[in-house]
This record gives C-alpha cells, structure tokens and sequence, in this order.
C-alpha cells in the first residue's frame, strides 16, 4: 500500500505553520495553548529558526529569551560561512555538480531557518547552476513548502506554475505524482474542491509526498472533498470502494459513516457523522476559511440527493428522514431554493417540497438558448470594433 512505502516525516515547517495557526485561531475546540506555545517554541529553538524565532514570540505573547537568539543567530552565522566555503571550493577545485550540491545545501539550509528572502535567492543560484528536470522540479517543492509555511498562496501558484512547465519538459511519473498533491493543496486552499479531489483521487495509489502531509491525511482531505465534489457512482467507485480510502478510513474518526451513510441515502447518520467531522475541518488550516462554505455544500448535496427520489415530499416527512425540525428544514430548503441550488418550490400551506427537475430534453434546449444569446451578444460586441466594410 502506499502510506506503507511512504515513511518520510511531514517537513517541520509545515508543523510549526499548523501549530501556530492552531494557536491564533480563537474557533476551534479543545486546543491546549499553553501546550502548544511550548511545542512551537520547542520546535523554533530546536531547528535554530533566528529568523523568525521574534516574530514568533510577539505571535505568541511570549517575552524572547535574547541569549537563546543571540546564539542562534552564531551558530547560524558559522555554518553559513561554512556552506560559502564549500561553494567556493566546489567552484575553484570541483565541476558543475559540486558546485549545484553546495548551492542547493546553501538553499535548503536558510529555508529551514526560515530566512524567507534569503532562501529565495539562493533557490536561484541553485537553480541556475541545475541542469536536470527532475532536480529543478524539487527545488520548486522546497520552495512551494516554504511559502505554504508562510501561507502565501499567490507565491505557491507561481511555484507551481514553474513546476507544471519543468514537468511537461519530461517529468518523471513520481514527481508528476508529488507535483499532483502540491496542486491539490492549492486547489483546496483556494475553494476549488472539484479539481483537489480530482488530483488527490489520481494520487493516492502512489502517493510519496509525505514531505507534504501525512497519507492518512491526504485520504482525509479525498473523502471530504469527494463527497461535495463527485456524483453518486463516481463516489462509490472511486472513493468508498477504493482499496487505499478503506486502508485506512476506520483511524479516522467520523469519516467512514460520513461517507458510507451519504452514499446509502442515511441521512440522519450523515449529518450525525458531518457534525463530528466539523471540529477536524474546523482546525485543519486549509479548510478553515471555507468552513461555512463547505457546510453549507455538504447541506446542498444531501438535499438534493434526497429530492432526486421524489416529485413531492411533506417537509415533516423530510425533516424526519434527516433527523432535524421542520422549521429548521423549511429555512435551509427555501434559502438553497432561492439560491438556485435546489430545483424545488415549497407549499408553506400544504407542508409540501415539490421538485420542478426540468427533462434532459428541455434542459438541452434552454442551455442551447443561452449559448446562442451569449454568442450573439459577444458577435455584436466585436461588430462595434471591427470596421466592417
């Protein structure tokens, strides 16, 4: 299996990121923060992170300690003068490679201080001195793990960018993989829960980006975005019968009845398991700024998975099914109705839901008619600039 071949440890800056927006983010439950203040300074002084070690403690609330900085900041100083000699003696008495293996220790060591500015520009130097395509995509991983830890977004893409075209230069398949995950991630981050799990669902037979996240992880993030992003039978093929989702689905909780329970139409069970899952969404750094966004998705799908089965329901009937109060029901079903999310109309009267599903025919029809309107407005529109004669 894959989490089997994969055992290399998330990289430390990622969990310092975590710990700290764990730390400063005030929604979510049961988080130790005296525990965590330790861990993240722990993890800060253990790797010699001067840079950031001040900007860490003002995070924290915590008065710096100046003769830890101050000898962090020389042990620093000495092995980057160390990591210069060898860049020089590489250039003077050694080829090519020499020389790119000294830039790229150079590089990695200030990212792993977390000297932003610094490691950046040594990402360059290392990168010009590259020859490889494969060499240069993970130079481009580095740098993309080094933005995530800072959560810029914008930084990440242009990463990315760089390495999508390095890949179509000839790629490896493992890399290929990994460049897969690395997109996922942004993908999530930036709301577009479609393409993550397409990726993720591509990715997790071979998954070997542990740099990254864990794998139980990755399948965690799969199966929460699967069941907002897929159809009925594509859920069932590619995710709750997959041989890798089922490895290791029952280490994490809430998640096998929240998708089980979708898929077998238990709609009480499935937003039991859904409010279970709602702390770990909650916390997970990604997923937090869309947590509305994805409850409300979520809502969306089992509603109108349930109506697919009826032409009209009483909303007692319905309310029952999902385990909540008809009041309640009656307010999320008029809001998605209103929103267009649900083809439905509500008898407040009757106490009725009526599904209004237009036939493929004529949903084929009023597509064709809005394609033909935008085209003709956009023919009109190019009329005016062209000088036709």
């Amino acid at each position: 299996m894959a989490q089997d071949d994969t055992k290399e440890e998330q990289d430390y800056k990622l969990q310092l990121a975590h710990k700290r927006f764990l730390f400063r983010t005030q929604d979510v439950a049961d988080v130790d923060r005296s525990r965590l203040q330790r861990e993240i300074l722990d993890l800060v002084q253990q790797h010699e992170m001067a840079p950031i070690y001040e900007e860490v403690c003002a995070e924290l609330g915590a008065a710096p300690d100046a003769n830890r900085l101050a000898q962090m900041r020389e042990r620093n100083a000495a092995r980057l003068v160390e990591l210069e000699e060898k860049i020089t003696d590489a250039e003077v008495n050694a080829g090519e490679m020499e020389v790119r293996d000294a830039l790229q220790a150079k590089a990695e060591f200030l990212c792993s201080i977390g000297d932003h500015a610094a490691a950046v520009e040594a990402f360059k130097a290392a990168e010009a001195k590259t020859a490889g395509v494969g060499p240069k995509m993970d130079l481009c991983f580095s740098q993309i793990r080094l933005e995530l830890s800072r959560g810029d977004l914008q930084a990440v893409k242009a990463e990315l960018e760089r390495a999508k075209v390095l890949c179509g230069k000839g790629g490896d398949w493992e890399r290929k993989n990994k460049l897969k995950v690395y997109e996922a991630v942004l993908r999530m981050a930036s709301r577009q829960f479609k393409r993550a799990a397409e990726l993720l669902l591509d990715a997790i037979a071979t998954f070997t980006s542990g740099e990254l996240m864990p794998y139980e992880r990755c399948i965690f993030y799969t199966v929460v975005l699967a069941v907002v992003a897929l159809d009925r039978p594509t859920l069932k093929s590619k995710v709750i019968d997959s041989p890798e989702v089922l490895s290791v689905i029952d280490s994490l909780p809430h998640l096998r009845p929240f998708v089980s329970s979708l898929y077998d139409c238990r709609y009480a069970a499935f937003f039991q398991a859904f409010a279970g899952l709602t702390d770990a969404i909650r916390a997970d750094e990604y997923l937090h700024p869309h947590f509305r966004f994805y409850m409300r998705e979520v809502r969306a799908v089992a509603y109108a998975q349930f109506l697919e089965s009826y032409k009209s329901v009483t909303l007692a009937s319905m309310a029952a099914t999902f385990g909540v109060s008809p009041e309640f029901l009656d307010a999320e079903l008029a809001d998605f109705i209103v929103a267009g999310r649900l083809p439905a109309k509500i008898d407040k009267v009757a106490g009725v839901v009526e599904t209004n599903r237009p036939d493929a025919k004529t949903a084929l029809y009023q597509a064709a008619i809005k394609q033909g309107d935008l085209l003709l407005n956009r023919v009109q529109k190019l009329s005016k600039v062209v000088d036709i004669e």
